[in-house]
């Protein structure tokens, strides 16, 4: 694995040089959903790929072979120049739905910084993702993503636009609420939205596009719809997924009375795809989309996937994809390898600095668990664990291999050691019963060769509605926990270090 990075701290210089070479492609946006998978999709065609986010820690996590990777923020120009650096063809992938409220004009902001930036790096072409416009858009999801391509064309350097509709893959928010929707409700009232009808098409195909399309001298400054080879209602989608997940085509039954914003609200009980991104994308699905493909495949041709290959395609991706040793969004083996668990987890974090070096605090974080206890709150863990025994659980098998040290694969009481970084991350799954799949992963972070950053995330992916609720009645206690916990963490490291420095 080459990673070029060194400390989480977003500055505006890569931590080691960049390569001397025109044929850099920057993927700006890595960490999110097309960004992640179009960097090792590039790399698989012997592409140089730097990837950038404004969190490369995230990146650092899918420990991605020869690839390099720095940290920058459209949103402060200042961090670009290093990115652009000796770059040839700049992926452009970011967006602001996440943020929620008004998102569209901080998405604007950062395409301006970006084009600018762009220019005076000199750069060939920036490949600009897209979504599909239909004439009557009024949707801000929709019109930012317009508006965004028409700012980039407004600086010099020239733009390839691919808009697409829905994308069949792994992590796709739309295909993640149908995921959701389909193995959650055998009953669904639904709104109106889902009689529109909207071209899928699948990640590969979209990947090959994205590929190839900005290296054509062609395509510079054009726009292009792209989509398979099907127009498919929502709930035509629905029931094809549910076949090809061996599971009854649900019943649906659709009611004018939900509006968008009622819808968005609906949505966050039953899927636990973001609650800003799910409602951006909401508030477009009232429309048709149609998408004229043939320019682009006349350029780029290559065999569309219907909409039932795309799913199946999706789903043996998750079987076949890789173990990963720390949490990322929809790694499969942190779902139980469970297709019907949710790809986007619910999540909790607490962090605190302790007065102590590295090693101290990595000695007590991996103490944790057995005689120790989770030295914040027992009595609560304690609790937990009986009523885990109480349905048949394993909560009162308690115990660990070695009072300090931990493997892969290790037994801390109900939890399992699935990565170790040694004095970076522990991970952890929890092996209780519940409704989803659970993973507590403790992060150092040295600032100091006498004072380290402790931070304790708990991830949570909820196997259907019975998981989303399992988690909103657990916040209160997961909200007073993870507050706590690096804080006691901190103390022990800090009495750990004080008696090694005595004796």
């Amino acid at each position: 694995m080459s990673i070029n990075w060194k400390n989480h701290k977003l500055d505006n210089s890569l931590t080691t040089s960049p390569v001397a070479t025109d044929s850099i492609k920057l993927v700006f946006g890595a960490s999110g959903y097309i960004g992640s998978n179009l960097v090792p999709y590039l790399t698989a065609a012997n592409i140089k790929v730097r990837a950038c986010s404004r969190h490369p820690e995230v990146l650092a996590a899918r420990e991605w072979s020869g690839v390099e990777i720095c940290a920058a923020d459209a949103l402060k120009p200042e961090t670009l120049p290093a990115a652009l650096a000796n770059v040839n063809i700049a992926y452009y992938l970011v967006h602001s739905m996440s943020a929620g409220r008004n998102f569209g004009q901080l998405d604007l902001e950062a395409a301006a910084n970006f084009a600018k930036a762009a220019a005076e790096a000199n750069i060939n072409r920036i490949c600009y993702l897209g979504g599909l416009v239909p004439k009557d858009a009024s949707s801000e999801h929709i019109v930012s993503r317009q508006q965004t391509g028409d700012v980039l064309r407004q600086g010099t350097v020239p733009v390839t636009e691919i808009r697409a509709g829905i994308i069949v893959g792994p992590g796709s928010a739309a295909f993640e609420v149908m995921r959701d929707l389909v193995y959650h409700l055998p009953i669904m009232i639904t709104p109106r939205w889902v009689q529109s009808k909207s071209p899928p098409i699948a990640l590969d195909n979209l990947l090959e596009y994205l590929k190839v399309a900005p290296t054509l001298s062609e395509t510079a400054n054009q726009i292009y719809d792209v989509g398979g080879p099907e127009v498919l209602t929502y709930e035509a989608m629905m029931c094809i997924l549910a076949q090809v997940a061996g599971r009854s085509p649900p019943t649906i039954i659709s009611v004018p009375v939900l509006s968008p914003k009622l819808s968005s609200y609906w949505l966050r009980i039953v899927t636990s795809v973001p609650t800003n991104i799910a409602s951006a994308l909401i508030g477009g699905l009232k429309h048709d989309f149609v998408a004229d493909s043939s320019p682009l495949r006349r350029l780029v041709p290559q065999q569309l996937l219907d909409f039932k290959e795309s799913v199946q395609t999706a789903f043996d991706a998750e079987r076949t994809a890789k173990t990963h040793a720390r949490w990322t969004e929809g790694a499969f083996n942190m779902r139980k390898g469970r297709i019907d668990y949710s790809y986007y987890a619910k999540h909790v974090a607490g962090s605190a600095i302790a007065n102590s070096p590295l090693k101290p605090t990595w000695q007590t974080i991996t103490a944790i668990g057995g005689t120790n206890g989770y030295y914040a709150y027992d009595s609560l863990w304690r609790i937990r664990e009986i009523l885990d025994w109480m349905v048949g659980g394993p909560g009162l098998i308690r115990g660990r291999r070695h009072a300090t040290d931990v493997r892969i694969g290790d037994r801390i009481d109900s939890w399992e050691v699935v990565g170790i970084t040694p004095e970076s991350n522990l991970t952890l799954a929890f092996g209780m019963r519940a409704p989803g799949a659970g993973v507590m992963e403790f992060a150092l972070e040295p600032i100091t060769d006498n004072k380290t950053k402790i931070t304790v995330h708990a991830y949570w992916h909820p196997a259907g509605v019975w998981g989303l609720l399992y988690w909103t009645a657990m916040i209160p206690l997961h909200s007073l926990i993870f507050n706590a916990l690096p804080k006691k963490i901190a103390q022990r490291a800090e009495k750990l270090a004080s008696k090694a420095s005595v004796n």
